[in-house]
């Protein structure tokens, strides 16, 4: 019987006809090799900027309305969920429960690659039905290839909860676009080492993921202006960060800056607001509560004139 390979025609397992002889090309020409290919994923992703747009809006709504937003792939594509999920809270201060993320082999396949268990089309079906979906979820499906088991499987067992599905995937051509609400698929070409999707693939990936996130993160009052008011502050850089927004905000001292902070129990956001509107920490949090948790409306005022002033005292 003849072996019939259905990867085979997949861009992400192409041969690059740049790097034909990487094997023994100098280290200088490598990473100007690299360089050229990588300048590549940005056009490609740009290609993809309308869809990315629907899908930023889908996961604002997602958090509005109380949804989580779950991501779920294999290899690196998993990882690279993983590592979108764990970046939410600290960076946002967003509860763990509201961006997760599911990877073929569970948490352990982060750090140790578990060869196989992408090919499991009802694995990826039972981990997605312990998450209980509702219509207020939003899935995102990460596939390179388009053709990851675990991802179709967990993405067709998604379809019957009526919940929103994203997929990110390097393969324009892939069936999945038949039943999700919006295929991104920035087309980077073949990679460097063929097949290697850690590589352009990981890339234009990484680059779609920060917008959908950001975006979503910005539209719902995460940030004011660029700065990250949100930010969880149990670190000392974490709380270095908090002060320097104080003082840019209100013009406060550093020290005074800090004095706010712990009258505010380390919520910037709540800071800002008792400094500008005088009122209590209560009633800060009760502002921003009322504000959608926006600080410009709770407040009042543009950040932009002042943020502008510092860059340029810089």
């Amino acid at each position: 019987m003849t072996h019939s390979s259905k990867w085979k025609d997949l861009p992400t397992e192409a041969i690059n006809p740049n790097s034909l002889a990487l094997d023994h090309t100098s280290t200088e020409e490598i990473v100007e090799l690299m360089l050229g290919e990588d300048r590549k994923v940005v056009t490609a992703v740009h290609r993809e900027k309308a869809r990315i747009a629907l899908a930023a809006d889908l996961l604002t709504a997602a958090v509005r309305n109380g949804g989580r937003i779950i991501f779920v792939g294999a290899g690196t594509s998993g990882r690279l969920g993983v590592l979108e999920a764990a970046e939410m809270n600290p960076t946002f201060s967003t509860p763990p429960e509201l961006v997760q993320a599911i990877m073929a082999g569970g948490q352990s396949a982060f750090f140790h690659a578990k060869e196989g268990v992408e090919d499991n089309y009802e694995e990826g079906a039972k981990a997605v039905t312990r998450l209980r979906l509702t219509r207020k979820d939003v899935l995102i499906g990460v596939s390179a290839s388009g053709m990851t088991q675990f991802v179709r499987g967990a993405l067709s067992r998604a379809r019957r909860s009526e919940v929103k599905i994203i997929s990110i995937t390097c393969w324009p051509g892939t069936e999945l676009q038949a039943f999700v609400d919006i295929l991104i698929a920035p087309m980077v070409g073949p990679e460097v080492i063929a097949g290697s999707t850690r590589l352009k693939a990981g890339t234009a990936t990484k680059l779609v993921l920060n917008m959908l996130t950001t975006i979503a993160m910005v539209h719902t009052g995460k940030t004011y202006g660029n700065l990250m008011v949100d930010v969880k502050t149990g670190s000392d850089k974490a709380r270095d960060r908090a002060r320097r927004i104080i003082t840019v905000v209100t013009g406060l001292d550093d020290d005074d800056a800090g004095a706010l902070l712990q009258r505010a129990r380390w919520n910037v956001k709540a800071a800002i607001v008792m400094e500008k509107t005088k009122d209590t920490c209560s009633g800060a949090l009760s502002r921003l509560k009322k504000a959608g948790q926006s600080v410009r409306t709770a407040i009042g005022e543009d950040v932009e004139p002042t943020l502008r002033r510092s860059s340029r005292a810089r």
